[in-house]
């Protein structure tokens, strides 16, 4: 059950919750007890063909030769799909809104980039028909050679993944090739930290496993227009997309979505539609086309894969004072939302905790998996994951409790994020000793007596001067700049730490007023919140 600790937050919030706590029924309840919630593919219409779609057996390959003959003459078979049929067949999502170039093809032509990739589509008469037709096509590949590990792509003379972005990396701006943070000098500070761990941390692909798979149904309409029925996540995002690719305008459809059986993110691509409502336009029926189970976990886009190394330099009393963190988002094939999930984990940089010093690089980059798309808040995640084990590591390498460790660090209202934004309504400390006091773990008083809203800005809200990397000049290398991660045998003990210093007050100084419409969006880049 959520508690609101009233005692701690008693002037944020001046309304009386009417939901939390008590037993609301939600609208879909009942439907979804008695089997009668309605989802896209419940919907029988006559005449409906079946869209199946012929897949790359090659992780990376040039299309030599695709033979179709055999398959145009299989029973049922109503419409053979190529490449060329799609008015426009490169795509990628983000371009509705100008970031990033087309870059991913509806049925690949010249090449395929990754093991799975859709070729040809096939329209017939019943899903069985349509498979029997598929295992007909006959593709003649070349082998090229494939990159698989997102550092490895990065290496001079790597296969190039993707033409459209020939450094296997996304482009920001037309110009860069990573998203970049830059606050104080972390390299100087790591050169006077008492030690210093630098630690690897790796997430695999993720598989988002819904029990409804990714699918849709399109059917011609009156007046021109098709009714499109999905099972999408993103219907406007949808809706663009298809009139994107097959160059119609967007009241062209009327898209329907109604419940969705299990997305966590993995139905924000617009993959089924497309190729559905082509078929539907190509034989004037309705045409379904649906993931199979092995499509949904081996084609499917999965969370993408993320490999993280932080360095850490942090102080005998518990101060961590640099933290440099180079992240490698891997995108797949394609760009799909990789490179979003990598602005993101820029914007989150270091965590809720206050450190001097901190750089920042990552990277969005091309392998010959599968395209990597959104799940579950992608781009925080996994980067919150690898933070809060290198937060217990130091707070074990300094024998310092974790919990004061965090509450030490942690935001207080004033102090000055990497992102030069001043932290505002922060509440981690106060989060920790909820946790602390539910777990009944010992916390010393001090650190009880903590607060989100006392000791902070005053030195901490200064914003350091920053070298450029140009100008960078790099310190010598000092003694003990390396401390391994090896776990004391039990019977070995430390002395305890010093006592934290008390940090110095800040300034009184007069805040903003708080806006008459009572609605400042919340952003986790600039720290608002709604009040």
């Amino acid at each position: 059950m959520l508690e609101l600790r009233k005692d701690i937050f008693a002037d944020e919030r001046d309304d009386n919750l009417k939901e939390i706590g008590k037993g609301t029924q939600r609208q879909d309840m009942l439907g979804h007890v008695t089997g009668t919630s309605s989802y896209f593919n419940d919907h029988k219409l006559q005449g409906m063909l079946h869209l199946k779609v012929v897949r790359s057996t090659q992780a990376h390959a040039r299309i030599r030769r695709i033979d179709t003959a055999e398959a145009e003459r299989s029973a049922g078979v109503r419409r053979i799909i190529r490449g060329a049929d799609v008015p426009v067949n490169l795509n990628t999502l983000l371009s509705l809104i100008n970031f990033g170039k087309d870059d991913e093809p509806s049925l690949a032509v010249d090449k395929v980039r990754y093991k799975g990739e859709p070729i040809v589509a096939i329209v017939a008469d019943s899903e069985r028909e349509a498979f029997e037709a598929v295992a007909k096509v006959k593709v003649d590949y070349e082998p090229l050679p494939a990159v698989f590990d997102v550092e490895d792509a990065l290496k001079p003379g790597a296969p190039v993944v993707n033409e459209t972005y020939p450094k296997n990396t996304f482009t920001y701006h037309e110009t860069y090739d990573h998203q970049r943070l830059r606050f104080g000098d972390a390299d100087a500070a790591l050169a006077t930290a008492n030690h210093v761990l630098e630690q690897r941390y790796q997430m695999s692909p993720i598989e988002h496993a819904p029990t409804e798979t990714n699918g849709a149904i399109a059917a011609p309409d009156t007046n021109g227009r098709y009714v499109v029925y999905t099972s999408t996540q993103a219907l406007f995002f949808s809706v663009d997309t298809c009139a994107k690719i097959l160059d119609v305008p967007s009241n062209t459809f009327h898209f329907i979505g109604g419940t969705v059986g299990g997305g966590f993110g993995g139905k924000v691509d617009t993959l089924t539609e497309p190729l559905a409502i082509l078929g539907a336009m190509l034989t004037g029926r309705p045409v379904r086309y649906v993931f199979g189970r092995e499509e949904e976990m081996q084609y499917g886009p999965p969370r993408g894969a993320e490999r993280i190394y932080i360095k850490d330099g942090v102080m005998r009393d518990g101060r961590i004072v640099a933290r440099k963190i180079r992240a490698y988002f891997d995108s797949g094939a394609y760009t799909r939302l990789s490179s979003y999930a990598a602005v993101k984990c820029a914007a989150h940089l270091p965590g809720p905790y206050t450190i001097p010093n901190v750089y920042g690089d990552v990277y969005c980059v091309f392998t010959n998996r599968t395209p990597a798309t959104a799940m579950r808040g992608f781009g925080v995640t996994a980067m919150d994951f690898a933070i809060e084990c290198q937060m217990d590591k130091l707070a074990h390498l300094i024998n310092m409790d974790p919990m004061e460790f965090r509450i030490l660090n942690a935001y207080r209202d004033g102090d000055m994020k990497a992102h030069r934004r001043e932290a505002k309504n922060t509440a981690l400390v106060e989060c920790v000793q909820v946790a602390a006091e539910k777990a009944k773990w010992p916390l010393r008083e001090e650190f009880k007596r903590a607060s989100s809203r006392k000791d902070g800005g005053g030195s901490r809200a200064v914003i350091p001067p920053t070298p450029t990397d140009s100008s960078r000049a790099r310190p010598a290398a000092p003694i003990q700049q390396r401390t391994s991660y090896d776990r004391l045998p039990p019977n070995v003990t430390r002395e305890p730490p010093r006592e934290p210093p008390p940090p110095a007050p800040p300034p009184p100084s007069p805040r903003p007023a708080a806006p008459s419409h009572g609605a400042t969006r919340f952003s986790s880049v600039f720290g608002t919140r709604r009040r």
